[in-house]
């Protein structure tokens, strides 16, 4: 009975160890798959915690930013990757030359029916490299502006401010216009324009909204804020108050309603009136214009004075 058993499972082995098809001139059977998707479970193990290691190394002994700092890392990661996918195929007796033929049909097959995956995957390279964004930062695509939370090989996620995630191709920051506005420098710039009423002490304005904005606990000492005549309106004279800020960079938004509440209740407090459009309608000479029912037509109107 052992024997038979024996017998069944040496059997068993060499129909698992029987070769299926020629990859050059190295045979590949059931055995040999099951090893490589062995191995390239290591690989993967081994590429992330090579990643994880190198971006804590990196934040202990080096003062890059968080953005360099991970961009540095992925590209270990996917270094670690390659150089091992390369070792599994030299450890299951692959001849790497044998598979140009193979690799050369492959970048054709590429070049015609993956070129979108592949112009992504490489301009995801170039944004490691060149980093024109990098994680945190806050940028404009399209009419969408968001903070970037994530750059992988394909595509780069970022979330607005309603806690929207929007998956962008790579390809799109590489080949399009994309504003960055913490590019380098974290500070930004943000206009609130507002006006008032004509007759208002101009001085007074200025005095009043450049309090208002020192005031505010996420507006920046320096640069200082600084206050704009931008010209004479219809119905208002109208300015621009310009304040410096790094936290609320992300929250532009919520900081300029945060401006006009406190501009709202400082001009209340100094008498400062806010204007509303209005539109003066002068006649001159009588008009004549039909009677309403019951009425004499043509009667004549005469413009007060």
């Amino acid at each position: 009975m052992e024997d038979i058993a024996l017998t069944d499972w040496r059997t068993a082995l060499e129909v698992f160890r029987e070769p299926l098809f020629h990859v050059g001139d190295t045979p590949v059977s059931l055995a040999m798959m099951l090893q490589f998707v062995i191995l390239l479970i290591v690989i993967g193990v081994v590429s992330r915690l090579s990643r994880r290691v190198l971006r804590r190394q990196l934040r202990r002994w080096t003062r890059f930013d968080s953005g360099l700092q991970e961009s540095i890392s992925r590209a270990g990661g996917h270094i670690v990757l390659l150089v091992g996918f390369l070792m599994a195929l030299q450890v299951l007796g692959f001849d790497l030359t044998s598979l140009a033929v193979v690799a050369g049909a492959l970048g054709l097959g590429l070049g015609f029916g993956l070129q979108n995956i592949v112009n992504n995957f490489v301009s995801g390279l170039i944004i490691l490299a060149e980093r024109p964004i990098q994680i945190g930062d806050r940028v404009v695509v399209g009419d969408t502006e968001a903070d970037v939370v994530r750059i992988g090989a394909r595509s780069t996620s970022i979330r607005t401010n309603d806690n929207i995630v929007i998956i962008v191709p790579n390809s799109e920051f590489i080949s399009s216009r994309v504003v960055n506005l913490s590019h380098g420098d974290p500070k930004i710039r943000i206009r609130v324009p507002f006006g008032v009423s004509y007759g208002s002490d101009v001085r007074l304005v200025e005095r009043v909204s450049l309090e208002v904005a020192r005031a505010h606990p996420s507006a920046m000492k320096k640069p200082p804020p600084a206050l704009r005549f931008v010209g004479f309106g219809d119905s208002s004279l109208d300015f621009e108050l310009m304040v410096w800020t790094i936290e609320r960079a992300h929250r532009p938004g919520i900081f300029r309603s945060e401006i006009y509440f406190s501009l709202w209740d400082a001009f209340e407090e100094h008498d400062i009136e806010i204007p509303f459009p209005q539109r003066d309608l002068h006649v001159k000479g009588p008009l004549r214009i039909d009677s309403p029912p019951g009425g004499e037509a043509g009667e004549r109107i005469r413009p007060t004075s």
